[in-house]
């Protein structure tokens, strides 16, 4: 579980659809879940901001994080905390108009 957690970077909610998947008994599945921390949820979501942000690096700051908030999003990741820490990566790059990205896009 840990393993899937760090290797992946996959959020809970992924998580627990991708143990769900695999046919391991719900009950199970939840107490797996609870386990993780919210800090590790958001160090593993740190991790992939940082790795994207190096990838996009030189795009425009509106692609950029519309780009990193998908990546984001298919791990399972809530949309505040994927766009809190995609504004703060830009901000420490020191982007300074920080796009006003809908997370509904």
């Amino acid at each position: 579980m840990q393993s899937r957690h760090a290797g992946r970077g996959l959020a809970r909610r992924a998580l627990a659809s991708e143990l769900r998947r695999r046919g391991v008994a719900d009950e199970t599945v939840n107490d797996a879940v609870e386990e993780l921390e919210p800090a590790q949820e958001e160090a593993a979501a740190r991790a992939l901001v940082a790795k994207r942000m190096a990838a996009t690096r030189g795009l425009d700051p509106v692609k950029r994080t519309r780009r990193i908030l998908s990546v984001l999003a298919r791990k399972g990741y809530s949309g505040g905390l994927a766009y809190r820490l995609v504004r703060e990566a830009l901000e420490e790059e020191g982007v300074e108009d920080l796009p006003e990205v809908p997370l509904d896009e």
